[in-house]
C-alpha cells in the first residue's frame, strides 16, 4: 500500500519507515470509519498496550535497581495510562493523521484524549509487528524519554491524598472543575479548580486534565496543611 504524503510525513516524525504500510493505516483508523475492508485500530490497541507495558516495566527496573514493587507500580501506572499516551500522541501530532468518520471528526475527535491514547497504543503495535520488539522498544523509549526518569514515586498521588484528608475530617471528596482551556488543539493547556466543601480552593494549569487536577490538588493540600 502506498502511503499518502501526510502519512509519509508522520512516519518521518516518529522515526520509523514501515515495510508493511497497511499496519500504519490500520493503527490510525478509528472504528467510526471502519468497514469490512478497512479494519479499525482496536486490535492493535490491545497489543500495543501490552508492548508498552513490557517496555516501560523493563525501563523502570533498569532506571532504579533497588526500587520496591510499591514504588515501581505507581511509576508504571503514570507512564502507561491513557492520559500519558495521549500526551505523547499530541507531541507527534498524531491527531492530524487520524482517520475518522464524519460525525467523530465534527465532534473534535482529533483532539479527544481517549482516541489519541488508543491510537498511540495502536501505532506502538504497528511498529512492533512491522519490525520486531527491539525496534518497538527503541521507538517507545525515544518518545517517552524523560518521562521515565520523572515518573511519580509516591503510591498516593495528590488527588488521593487530598481526598483522604477530606474524608478524615468527615468531608465529602473534593470536586474538580475545568475553568479554562487555551492553546492550539495539538497542545492544549487546561486550567482546573479544586474545591473542598468548606469552600477552600486552588487552581492549576497543565497540558492534560489529569496533570492539572493533580497540580490543583497538590496546591490545595499544601494550603490546608499550612492551616493546621
Amino acid at each position: 500500500m502506498k502511503l499518502s504524503t501526510e502519512l509519509k510525513a508522520f512516519s518521518g516524525r516518529i522515526g520509523h519507515s514501515f515495510a508493511h504500510t497497511d499496519l500504519l493505516v490500520e493503527a490510525l483508523t478509528h472504528s467510526s470509519l471502519s468497514s469490512a475492508t478497512r479494519p479499525d485500530n482496536q486490535r492493535l490497541e490491545f497489543l500495543g498496550d501490552r508492548v508498552l507495558g513490557l517496555v516501560i516495566s523493563e525501563a523502570l527496573l533498569e532506571a532504579d535497581k533497588h526500587a520496591s514493587e510499591g514504588l515501581l507500580a505507581p511509576r508504571f501506572n503514570s507512564l502507561v495510562r491513557k492520559e500519558t499516551c495521549a500526551e505523547v500522541a499530541s507531541e507527534i501530532a498524531l491527531g492530524d493523521v487520524l482517520k475518522l468518520g464524519r460525525s467523530e471528526m465534527m465532534s473534535g475527535g482529533r483532539r479527544k484524549q481517549a482516541l489519541l491514547g488508543d491510537a498511540m497504543e495502536a501505532v506502538i503495535a504497528a511498529v512492533y509487528l512491522d519490525a520486531g520488539f527491539d525496534t518497538a522498544r527503541t521507538f517507545i523509549l525515544r518518545l517517552w524519554g524523560a518521562r521515565i526518569g520523572e515518573a511519580e514515586t509516591d503510591a498516593r498521588d495528590s488527588k488521593t491524598m487530598l481526598q483522604e484528608w477530606a474524608q478524615a475530617r468527615g468531608q465529602n471528596p473534593p470536586t474538580y472543575v475545568e475553568t479554562d482551556r487555551a492553546g492550539p488543539d495539538h497542545a492544549p493547556v487546561f486550567t482546573i479548580l479544586a474545591r473542598l466543601e468548606t469552600g477552600q480552593e486552588a487552581v492549576a494549569s497543565a497540558t492534560s486534565k489529569r496533570l492539572a487536577q493533580q497540580g490543583a490538588a497538590a496546591e490545595l493540600l499544601a494550603r490546608v496543611e499550612e492551616q493546621k
